[in-house]
C-alpha cells in the first residue's frame, strides 16, 4: 500500500536550503543576516535563542505585554541573568519611551527581549521604534515575531533585530512543525562567547550555525521534518503568489472589521484592547459583558457553528476574555461576520440586547 504522505522521496540539503531561502526573503533580511529554519514549532528557537545568548553576565530588559514575555523571563533567570522586567497592562502595548526610561534606569542592560504581537492577548508592540532607543543603546534585541508574521511588517534588519523567531502556523497559514530565526553577525558572536550557549543539543543555534550555514548547507545535522518542510515551502508559495502586502492588508481588514462589528454589536462587548492601534492585525480580542462568562458565550456560538475561530482567553483571562483568530485563511470577511454573528446569538441567549444587522453594516463599511 503506498500513500502520497509517505512515500516520499527524502528531502535534500539543497531543497532544504531553498525554502530557507524562500523564508529569509519573507523576513526582508540581507545578507548581514542568517536565516534558520528549526525542526520543531516555534517555542525551539525561541528557547535556544535565549539559551545560546544569555547567562551569568547577562542583563536583560524584558518586556512583558503578555504570557510569552513572562515565559521569556523565566528562561533568562534560569540562564542565570539579571532580570529587569517591563510590565505594561495587556490591554494596551509597551512604547519606545518606556524602553528608554528603562536603559537611564539601568544602563547596564545588554538583552532586551520583546513580544512584536501578543496574540493571547491581542496586542501589538511599535518595534520600529523600540528597535531605535535599543540600537541607541547597544543591546541584543530578541524578538518574537511567531504571531506578527504575514500580519503586518517583520523587518529584522531595519528595526536592528538581532535575533527574530517566527513561525508558520498563524497568519502565514502553514504548518506548526517548523519554525525559523533570523540571526545577526552580532548575535552570533554572543553565542560564541557564552560558554553556557547549547551545543550537540536539538536546542543548539551554534549547531546549525557551525555544521550548517558554515559548512555551506550541504549537510543537514539530522533528518528533517519532510512533511512540515514541504508544508512550510506550500504556505510560502501561497503567500508568494497572494503577495505579502495583500495578506497584511487582509489581515488589516480582518481586525479592522471584527472591532467595528463588534462595538455596533453591543451588548456590553468591547475590545479587550483599548486603543485600535495598539490592536494586533493577527486576532482581536474582546472584553465579555459584566455578568457573563467568556467560556460560556464561546461554547454558545461554536454550538451553532464549530469551525469558527472563536476561543475563550486563558489562564486569568478565561472567564472575561473572547479572542477571534481572524488570521491566515480565516482572514476573510465572511469568517469576521460568522463569528460576530454566532456572538450575538449567544449574547442573546444570556439576555444581553445585541444589534445584528448594525454589526453587520459595521463589518462591511469597515473591510477596505
Amino acid at each position: 500500500m503506498t500513500h502520497p504522505f509517505l512515500d516520499l522521496a527524502p528531502l535534500s540539503a539543497e531543497h532544504f536550503a531553498a525554502i530557507e531561502d524562500r523564508v529569509a526573503r519573507l523576513l526582508n533580511t540581507s545578507a548581514a543576516q542568517d536565516v534558520v529554519i528549526m525542526q520543531g514549532e516555534a517555542l525551539l528557537p525561541l528557547e535556544g535563542a535565549i539559551r545560546a545568548t544569555a547567562g551569568p553576565g547577562t542583563v536583560a530588559l524584558n518586556v512583558i505585554t503578555g504570557p510569552y514575555g513572562q515565559t521569556f523571563g523565566d528562561w533568562l533567570r534560569d540562564c542565570g541573568a539579571t532580570v529587569h522586567d517591563l510590565a505594561v497592562p495587556f490591554h494596551t502595548a509597551v512604547t519606545a519611551e518606556q524602553v528608554r526610561a528603562a536603559f537611564a534606569e539601568h544602563p547596564e542592560i545588554d538583552f532586551v527581549s520583546l513580544v512584536h504581537a501578543e496574540a493571547a492577548t491581542g496586542n501589538t508592540n511599535p518595534v520600529a521604534a523600540i528597535g531605535e532607543v535599543v540600537r541607541e543603546h547597544g543591546a541584543l534585541f530578541y524578538l518574537d515575531a511567531v504571531a506578527s508574521i504575514a500580519a503586518e511588517p517583520v523587518l529584522p534588519d531595519a528595526w536592528g533585530v538581532d535575533l527574530c523567531v517566527i513561525g508558520a502556523q498563524k497568519a502565514m497559514g502553514g504548518p506548526a512543525g517548523v519554525s525559523a530565526v533570523s540571526v545577526s553577525a552580532r548575535a552570533w558572536e554572543r553565542m560564541a562567547a557564552n560558554a553556557q550557549a547549547p551545543r550537540h543539543s536539538y536546542l543548539s543555534l551554534l549547531d546549525w550555525k557551525q555544521r550548517w550555514i558554515d559548512g555551506g548547507r550541504t549537510a543537514l545535522l539530522h533528518a528533517p521534518a519532510q512533511l512540515e518542510m514541504l508544508a512550510l515551502e506550500a504556505c510560502v508559495e501561497r503567500i508568494e503568489s497572494e503577495g505579502l502586502d495583500a495578506l497584511m492588508a487582509r489581515h488589516a481588514s480582518a481586525a479592522a472589521a471584527t472591532r467595528a462589528g463588534a462595538l455596533a454589536l453591543g451588548g456590553g462587548l468591547g475590545p479587550y484592547v483599548h486603543a485600535a492601534a495598539d490592536a494586533a492585525p493577527v486576532a482581536t480580542t474582546l472584553r465579555a459583558p459584566a455578568g457573563t462568562d467568556a467560556r460560556d458565550l464561546v461554547a454558545r456560538a461554536l454550538a451553532v457553528d464549530p469551525v469558527l475561530p472563536l476561543v475563550a482567553g486563558g489562564g486569568a483571562l478565561a472567564a472575561e476574555m473572547i479572542r477571534v483568530n481572524h488570521y491566515g485563511p480565516q482572514a476573510t470577511r465572511g469568517v469576521v461576520q460568522s463569528s460576530l454573528a454566532a456572538l450575538g446569538g449567544a449574547l442573546a441567549e444570556a439576555g444581553c440586547p445585541v444589534d445584528l444587522e448594525g454589526a453587520r453594516k459595521a463589518v462591511a463599511a469597515a473591510w477596505a
